[in-house]
């Protein structure tokens, strides 16, 4: 593997002692270091979920639109996987700071264990619940149709796609950024090349349609999946033994289970506006689809830079370096306003042309078209949020998150969302979602800034 696995396995100056020998001028390149590998890993995957809108929008309108229907579920069962790694990742990046490594190879084994039991759980109650979750979400009798189908077999997948995900977030916390990024990437091409053969068919093949897709991910995820546990065993960074579990679980979940519950504000918020937009035709959900994928391809920045904080936060919350958490929060945080203003001009300039080879109908067009020209205007915003609860919850204060996200959805997004719609149509829903980021982002950012006062104050006294 890596130095840092090494480390992880040894014990020697790491943790604590890294971050006590790095000085304060390497917080910036360190932070862009993780970062970077990091999306390269989100790049690729986001990328195989564009290339799929692609692939499905050739096939017609309807299939883009029955994509777009999946896109709440895919998110909320994403999000609340990404809230169990952020549990387990939190708990880890600390005791890696305070150098306690055999609790961190025992809670990275223990995570594996809780992921599979919650997504196998997880994924059988929304399988019984298909349609009427996508009945709720307005699709009308052929769009339900397709994209109930296109879920059953995406679900397959889940509990593969929860490990690799999870896996990553551990792999990052025990000091490795580069491995995850390079499986991330494996997994997203193989998705990207089998995609088409059985999404349009190949010779005799017929090919399966949006079905085809579906089976494309379960196939890319099953693999990663059987990538992430060879290098875990591998590299020793789990021990085979149930001792701890109940302990190991408490700790997790009292991150977790208050990470999941945020998680899943933001797919609830989305599972309105999805709702609202299917009142306008399904061609505007088609165009919804399409540009919140185009639009996710220049936001995972944001995310690829907030997972990177959380473990560096982590690990030097737990070796008392406050004045390098600070550092990185202020580094962060500028660079998102930056990357927010840079990602706008793109999609500003490039954002129409992207739009048409996806799909030439001319409605799709002209939703996808108003949606990039006002979400990424919050992107920056976005960005700051992002940061602030990756913190708190790597501090292991899992209640400021989860308030953040509730005060989010309901005193802002999905009122907005419905303020926006009754004056303006759909164009006001993208709206109402841009003024509530901004509001979410000052309201964070301060809280956060006052807490970290607060706690380094106790910690020196």
């Amino acid at each position: 593997m890596t130095k840092q696995s090494t480390k992880l396995t040894s014990g020697p100056r790491s943790g604590a002692s890294a971050s006590r020998d790095m000085t304060e001028g390497s917080v910036s390149s360190h932070l862009v270091r993780l970062t970077g590998f990091m999306l390269f890993g989100f790049i690729a995957v986001m990328g195989a979920n564009l290339m799929e809108s692609l692939y499905i929008g050739r096939v017609g309108t309807l299939e883009l639109a029955a994509l777009g229907f999946t896109f709440p579920l895919v998110m909320t069962l994403q999000g609340m996987t990404m809230g169990l790694g952020v549990g387990a990742s939190s708990v880890v990046a600390r005791s890696i700071g305070a150098s306690d490594w055999p609790r961190a190879r025992r809670l990275i084994t223990h995570s594996f264990l809780l992921v599979i039991a919650f997504v196998t759980i997880v994924a059988v109650v929304i399988y019984l619940s298909l349609e009427t979750l996508f009945t709720m979400l307005g699709a009308n009798d052929e769009a339900r149709v397709l994209a109930s189908g296109y879920m059953t077999i995406w679900l397959l997948g889940l509990p593969f796609f929860a490990i690799a995900m999870v896996g990553s977030s551990l792999m990052r916390a025990a000091g490795d950024a580069v491995k995850p990024s390079y499986l991330m990437t494996v997994g997203a091409v193989i998705q990207v090349l089998i995609g088409p053969v059985l999404i349009f068919g190949w010779a005799d093949f017929k090919g399966y349609g949006l079905a085809g897709a579906a089976l494309a991910f379960v196939i890319a995820r099953t693999l990663s999946f059987l990538m992430y546990v060879y290098y875990a065993v591998k590299d020793r960074l789990v021990v085979f033994s149930m001792g701890g579990l109940l302990s190991s679980s408490r700790a997790i979940l009292h991150v977790g289970l208050p990470a999941i519950a945020a998680n899943l504000i933001s797919p609830i918020s989305l599972t309105v506006v999805t709702r609202l937009l299917a009142g306008h035709g399904e061609a505007v959900v088609a165009g919804f689809s399409v540009a919140s994928r185009i639009e996710t391809m220049l936001a995972m920045v944001m995310w690829a830079l907030s997972m990177s904080v959380a473990p560096f936060v982590g690990q030097n919350w737990g070796a008392a370096q406050y004045d390098r958490v600070r550092a990185a929060l202020r580094g962060a945080n500028i660079f998102a306003l930056v990357w927010g203003a840079f990602a706008f001009l793109c999609l500003y300039l490039l954002g129409p042309g992207l739009i048409a080879l996806v799909n030439d109908d001319p409605a799709v067009i002209e939703a996808a078209s108003s949606y990039l020209l006002i979400i990424p205007l919050g992107m920056g915003m976005m960005g700051i949020v992002a940061n602030s609860t990756s913190s708190f919850n790597a501090l292991g204060m899992p209640g400021p998150p989860l308030i953040i996200s509730v005060m989010q959805m309901l005193f802002l997004s999905v009122p907005l969302a419905l303020l926006g719609n009754y004056l303006m149509g759909y164009q006001g829903i993208f709206i109402g979602s841009v003024v509530a980021i901004v509001i979410t982002a000052v309201t964070s950012f301060i809280w956060l800034r006052l807490t970290l006062k607060r706690r380094i104050r106790t910690a020196l006294t």
